[in-house]
């Protein structure tokens, strides 16, 4: 598969100390390359999640409901290829026997151990390789680095996605590293498909579970490729607890604020790389609505626009179709007055007023589509409300990729 021309070069990311990582190949797919992530924490390591909203989720995201109220990890595991839900009892026994497994080879609780699974909806998980694939990662625990670690858990991705943060905390410095898979079935409605997040730094549960979900809010939560909610989004973030820091309890503690901000900084780097690998995408595209009567409103209106097919396939083919932004905020059931609209493209006003501006000169917002990153901005015109999210054109690649996808 050809890579997304909006790519972006892996980073140089630093080992965490009190995480061990190592891939295996499980073979859940006819593929020449390891499928399966296992990270292993140091005793007191801290963990937050966010899991997705979808009525249909895996065994593997309602394990890890089960088990964040517990606030402590010593695993992540992540099948890449088969997302093992809709599964019925057979996935769950499946996701619960590789729990079980990760569990004895690490002697800790089944509690500890954070699963997730990508892929394929509605094939069971085959247990026999699960189990093999936890046993040959241990084996190499400590050998892997956050590329490999990344590779293993991609599907449909054509590059691999990370990124890392520093913070300081009251005179100690931090790290926080996270990957990200995803590409297709992009609609987060709490993170997105799979994004991890690991930090030395040493963090309460509590604190950790409010400042990701202040990040995901501001970053995973405002992108789609296709306006499609996985059964399987997870973002779970860990903290070893050895930088050595004052322990982050709340918003007082030292360095919270700052760590929030490289938190949500981190997770908004993350979620743009989703974007920019989105299936078949050529371009980026920031959609800015401003005007509205409340911020939740302007969010629904931005996401209106942002997962039109018309809107998007408009810009892919570098037309500067204003009349289907505006059906697009019409049909959002947001407030939104037809006289007070005003459409951006870059830049340049093209309508106001319920028209087209008088005397528009079309070529400068020719230009501008034709780049990679474009911009959608719309005024409604009723009040303070404003959101932003991010998503990219709709192409005939994103055709191709999921009429082939199960083959």
């Amino acid at each position: 598969m050809p890579v997304s021309p909006l790519a972006r070069p892996f980073p140089e990311l630093p080992d965490i100390p009190g995480a061990r990582i190592a891939t295996a190949r499980a073979g859940y797919k006819a593929w020449a390359r390891d499928d399966l992530l296992l990270i292993a924490f140091d005793p007191g390591t801290t963990v937050a999640g966010v899991t997705t909203r979808s009525q249909c989720p895996s065994p593997e995201v309602e394990t890890c409901r089960r088990h964040l109220p517990f606030g402590a990890a010593r695993a992540l595991v992540v099948n890449a290829g088969n997302s093992n839900a809709f599964t019925g009892a057979a996935g769950r026994a499946a996701s619960a026997a590789q729990v079980t497994e990760v569990a004895r080879l690490l002697c800790c609780w089944p509690r500890e151990v954070f699963p997730a699974s990508t892929g394929v909806i509605g094939v069971p998980l085959p247990a026999e390789r699960a189990i093999a694939g936890v046993r040959a990662a241990h084996q190499r625990l400590g050998s892997g680095d956050w590329l490999s670690a990344t590779r293993a858990i991609g599907t449909t991705d054509t590059f691999e996605k990370a990124a890392c943060r520093e913070a300081l905390l009251g005179g100690t410095r931090v790290t926080l590293v996270g990957i990200v898979k995803g590409s297709g079935m992009i609609a987060p409605d709490m993170a997105t498909m799979l994004a991890f997040v690991v930090t030395n730094a040493c963090v309460a549960p509590a604190f950790l579970q409010e400042a990701l979900a202040g990040a995901n809010a501001a970053s995973f939560a405002c992108i789609t490729v296709d306006g499609d909610t996985s059964t399987s989004d997870t973002c779970l973030a860990f903290a070893t607890g050895r930088a050595g820091n004052v322990p982050l309890t709340g918003w007082d503690s030292p360095g919270a604020d700052a760590f929030a901000v490289a938190l949500a900084d981190l997770c908004r780097e993350l979620a743009l790389l989703v974007v920019r690998d989105g299936e078949g995408a050529r371009k980026l595209i920031e959609v800015r609505v401003t005007g509205a009567v409340s911020d939740a409103s302007a969010r629904r209106v931005a996401l209106s626009i942002a997962n039109s097919p018309l809107v998007k396939t408009a810009i892919a083919g570098g037309d500067a179709n204003w009349g289907r932004v505006v059906m697009a905020v019409g049909k959002a059931g947001e407030p939104a007055e037809r006289d007070r609209l005003a459409i951006r493209f870059g830049g340049v006003l093209v309508a106001a007023d319920g028209a087209v501006v008088p005397g528009y000169d079309e070529a400068p917002v020719a230009a501008h589509l034709a780049g990679e990153e474009v911009e959608v901005e719309v005024d409604l015109g009723l009040g303070d409300g404003r959101a932003t999210v991010f998503t990219c054109d709709l192409t005939d690649g994103y055709i191709r990729i999921n009429a082939d996808y199960r083959s």
